[in-house]
Order: C-alpha cells, then structure tokens, then sequence
C-alpha cells in the first residue's frame, strides 16, 4: 500500500487564474453572506440555548454542524490573511459554546435545549455528526490563530464520546447515522497527538454493520441507507445515502492510510470503482435518487430529477484525494477534478451569494407547474434557482470550506516523489523527505492546457496526464523530453536543482457518450473541453433544447461571456422547424433547419434567471 503525505493548504498559495477569483469571492462575499443567514434564523444564537422567538421547536438537531463548517471556512480564510474583526466574530461564538458546554463535555444545543432526556438515544439525529464538524472546525481554528479554547472544548467532547461509546456502553446507538466524527477524529488525534482518538475512529468504523451495530429506530428505510448493511470491509458497492456514504469511504481510506490495513484499503478501492464507473453523473455528481438522498442502482443516473447534492459531490472529491494517497493512479484526481469543476462548483451562484442543494443535468421550466389538479403530493423536480439559505443548510458552508482549502487537492509526496495532482496557478513550499521545495505554477487551466511549473529541489515529479486528454507533451528547461508514464503520470527525474517544466495538455471540444445502460443517455452527446462539462440554455438558445442535435463534426469556435465570466462554446447544429400550427403527430419529415448554439460551463447555469437548461443532447 502505497503512503503518500498531502500537501496542507496551508503551504500552498493560490496566486491568480480561476480559483484564486474563486477564494476570492468567498473571503470577500460568501463568508459574510451565509454569516448573516445562519445569524438571522438563530443558528449562531442558538449556540447560548436559548430558544429563538416564533420557532419553539429550535435549535435544529444538526444546527451545530452547519456553524461549526461556518466556522472552519473563517478559519481557512484567517490562515491566508489575517482578519481581526472576524477572527472576534468567531472567538464570540467559541466562547458562547464554551460556556454552554456541560460539565461532562457533552455539547448539543438542540438536545441541551429542547430533549435533554433524550441524549444518545437515537441514532439518526445527527449527535455525532455535530461533534465531528465541531472537532474539524476546533482544529482548523486552532491551526489557524493558535488559539486553543475551542480544540480544549472538544477535546472534553471526544473524551465524553470515548466515555458513553466505549467504555459505558451507555449509549443506544454504536455507530453515527451520519458519518462525519470517524474523519474528525483522526484530524483530532493528528492536532493533538492523543492516539485515543484515532482509536475512537477504528471503533466507530469497525462496528458498523456488525451485529452489534444492529438498530431499530429508522423505521422508513434500511440498512442500506446509513451504510449498516454490512461490516465495512465486506462492502463492495456504494449505497445509500450519498454524503454519509462518501463520508464513512473517505475515513476508510484516511484509516487504511493510518493503519496499513490492506482489507479496508481494498473495500475502499472496490466501493470507489463502483461510483466511477457506474454510479456517478458526468458532472460528478453523485446520489440520483431523491428518495433517501441516494444511490440507486449501476447505470440509474436520470438527468431531470438528478438529487446529486452539493455536499456529495464535495465528498467524492474528498474520498478521491484520499484514495490518491493510497494507491497511485491518476483516475482518483480525475474524479475529483471532475467533481471539482462541474458537480460541486455549479453549487454556488457567480457573484457567490445563493447556492444549489441539488445539481441536475437538465431543467424544463413547464415540468415545474404541470400538476394543476393537485395541492399535495406532485412529482419532485430540484429547484431552478439558487437560494441563499436553506431549512436544511449543510451545503452553503462546506461550499465555502471547500473552496477556501482548494489548495489541499495539488500536491502529494513520497521518498522524494513530487505528484502534481491538480493545475492551478499557485506557488507552494513544503519539506519532503529528501528536503525542502518549491513548485510555482503558471496556468490558465481549465481553460488552457498550457501549465508551466518552477520547480527547485525535487528529484523527481510525476504529472498528473488527465484521463480526458488524448494528446500532450512536456519539455524541461526548454527541451523537449518523453518522460515514462506510469497509471496516469508522467515522470520526470529531476535530481533536485531549479528547473522549469512545461506540460502543454490538447484541449479540443469533445462529444462524450454515455454507455449504452445509461438508458437516459441513449443518443445523446455530452460537450467537454478539457475537464469541463458545458451545457445549453434557453436564454441562449431558445426553447425546446431538448430537440437540438450536435452534428459531430461540427466546427467549434471558443469565446468569453463577458456577462458570465466564462469561457463559452459556439457551433452550428440542427433543430426542427417549429410550426405553431403542426398537428400532435404527424409522418416523419426531413425538417432540420440550421441552429446556431452557445455552449456555456455547466457549474455556470441558472445565473440568468429561470430558463431551460441541457447538459445530454442528440447527435446527428
């Protein structure tokens, strides 16, 4: 089993190019904007337990999750640049939380203000999964000021949860209904060094799914839906709930890294190929099903109802960079490239105040208002338009978590191995095991494949070739060289000293098909350009996308929205004369008129107003 070290973000500095434009919004939009959301619904007052006037029934059970991710996006923005007046407006809330803390550690605003009876009694409300956002936020926090009030809190949290879960057995549940403390624990035990709480990790881990796990009180699904349906090393699908089942895979493989534990690395891999290959939209989008926030089964990926929830999409990209770790091959950062720039990108709105739950693959405004006989019970399409809070708010504030550590994607080292996982514009210093390096990238990508690296210090550097690129070259220091590829990298032997390499990535429009058991797909075509999915909208394009067809041999040409701030597609196509007087049906006729299409980045739809929109269209 392969142990390469990640690059923290901390020792990566985005410097310009798309997502330093990204970080930047949310440092200097996003944060306030949720801030203000979660301040105005109670969230943070909560916090006090205190009730909050005209909701009796508040704070929610999983409040706490969505401060404490609000909390651990501050903190990655105060690591970059120092911010006083946020770093109060945190230090207020760690202290309204200290204080409310119970003297046996136990910290849950909903249960210390509304059930207090009820503590650890059941398994599907969302205890843990509030104590390990905690526990997340407490570290980067502490990582980021050095200030250690909050990571001493949760520290006596973990303890407490060792207590109940461990030692007592007092508690009536085993493991989390919502995976997210067997992560936060080994983050934990990485901060502090107390191998308890890599212990806990095991323990939570291993005891799903055992006999011992067995629970009652979801009376409306299955095991399946928790990821309890089998101990975690026979499990070879992924099932379920889509966030907490790429949770629970990412701390099976953070476990594997930790432990060397071959069986649990190879149930990983097995569940990992699984969503890959079968079981994960274009977009990288992941969990098709409303119905339980879940996958389905092999090849079900509908594109009108698609649920695949920000945080999914988050979570593989995060699973991915875990797998990467282990196992050296390049499709992991391929899927989370591909999540990265589409799936969970195309959650939040442009200007970075409103942000998308679900992410679906086509959107047909009419299908929104076609049950006019009915006030209850209408089928379920996701939303057209973003909002900037949500009942259910987890997805804003691990959008902006996400974006603000991006630079955690890069870079990976062993024995003086450099891998290049990600290209963006960004310089990095960090120590290997043959000594310190420095890597300065210089990149428009992802909309040019052109990437020129400054390196100092490293022996050796392995390039990540994406899977979507047919055609490439690389030169060091001006020549021209054709290095050994090995699982997706190409590498280079550098034997230390300053160099400069440059990796040119073909980058032409690309119709992607689907396979033939993705029945939604027959027919149809998908438009990339390098690692991005582009869509159709009607604002562009008129009504009725789903009747365009792309001639495969079209001419392409390659532009910027000024409006957007993107870089759009053009082509000619084909559609039907619409003739408002043709009847229902009528004999098949050779109709097809000339259409001029504008193709714009999927992660850019739904930012002008409710329109339709097509990622899958005929191909003529």
């Amino acid at each position: 089993m392969k142990h390469q070290q990640r690059v923290d973000f901390s020792k990566v500095s985005i410097d310009g190019g798309f997502w330093k434009a990204k970080q930047d919004m949310v440092a200097g939009t996003s944060l306030m904007a949720v801030y203000a959301r979660f301040a105005e619904t109670g969230r943070f007052e909560a916090l006090k337990l205190k009730g909050v006037e005209g909701q009796p029934d508040t704070p929610h059970i999983f409040w706490d999750s969505d401060t404490a991710k609000w909390i651990e996006s501050a903190a990655y923005v105060l690591q970059k640049s120092p911010n006083p007046e946020l770093e109060r407006l945190v230090d207020s809330l760690v202290d309204d939380m200290v204080e409310s803390q119970m003297p046996d550690g136990y910290f849950q605003s909903h249960f210390q203000t509304v059930e207090p009876e009820n503590r650890w009694t059941r398994r599907q409300d969302h205890e843990l999964y509030c104590a390990g956002h905690l526990m997340e936020a407490a570290v980067a926090y502490y990582e980021a000021t050095g200030k250690d009030a909050f990571l001493k809190m949760v520290c006596r949290m973990a303890d407490h949860i060792e207590r109940v879960f461990v030692r007592e057995g007092s508690a009536k549940f085993h493991s989390p209904g919502h995976e997210e403390i067997e992560l936060a624990l080994v983050r934990l035990y990485h901060c502090t060094g107390e191998r308890r709480y890599l212990e806990l990790a095991e323990y939570f881990v291993n005891v799903r799914g055992t006999a011992k796990d067995h629970d009652s009180s979801y009376a409306w699904c299955n095991p399946r839906y928790y990821q309890a349906h089998l101990p975690v090393r026979e499990q070879t699908t992924a099932e379920g709930h889509a966030v907490r089942a790429v949770y629970l895979y990412n701390a099976m493989a953070r476990l594997a890294l930790e432990t060397g534990d071959e069986r649990l690395c190879s149930a990983a891999k097995k569940i990992f190929n699984n969503i890959a290959d079968r079981r994960m939209y274009i977009t990288g989008g992941i969990g098709s099903s409303s119905v339980g926030e879940a996958f389905t089964v092999d090849y079900h990926l509908p594109n009108l109802t698609a649920y695949a929830e920000s945080c999914a999409a988050l979570g593989l990209a995060l699973f991915a960079q875990q797998m990467a770790q282990i196992d050296e091959d390049a499709r992991y950062a391929d899927v989370a490239e591909r999540a990265m720039y589409n799936g969970f990108l195309s959650s939040v709105s442009l200007d970075g105040k409103a942000f998308f739950y679900e992410n679906p693959l086509e959107i047909d405004p009419m299908l929104h208002h076609k049950d006019v006989s009915v006030d209850e019970n209408k089928e379920r399409f996701p939303i057209m338009q973003r909002k900037e809070v949500f009942e259910c708010s987890c997805c804003p504030p691990n959008i902006i978590r996400f974006i603000a550590s991006i630079g955690n994607f890069l870079y990976t080292h062993e024995r003086g191995m450099v891998y290049v996982h990600q290209y963006m514009e960004s310089s990095a210093r960090f120590e290997t095991e043959a000594g310190p390096v420095s890597l300065v990238q210089r990149t428009a990508y992802p909309y040019d494949g052109a990437v020129a690296i400054d390196v100092q210090g490293v022996r050796e550097l392995a390039l990540r070739i994406p899977g979507w690129c047919g055609e490439w070259s690389a030169m060091v220091d001006g020549n021209a060289v054709q290095p050994q590829c090995r699982r997706g990298y190409a590498l280079l032997a550098l034997g230390g000293g300053s160099h400069t390499v440059e990796l040119t990535l073909a980058m032409p429009v690309c119709l992607v098909a689907a396979n033939p058991k993705v029945q939604q797909d027959a027919g149809r075509v998908a438009v990339m350009r390098g690692p991005l999915v582009y869509c159709l909208e009607g604002v562009d394009n008129g009504a009725y996308l789903r009747d365009i067809r792309v001639d495969r041999t079209a001419d392409w040409s390659i532009g910027w929205e000024n409006g957007l701030g993107v870089q759009a597609l053009s082509c000619t196509g084909w559609r039907r004369r619409l003739d408002p007087a043709a009847p229902l049906y009528a004999p098949l006729q050779d109709d097809l008129e000339p259409a001029s299409l504008k193709w714009i980045p999927y992660f850019a739809f739904a930012n002008r107003g409710e329109t339709e929109m097509i990622v899958w269209v005929q191909v003529r």
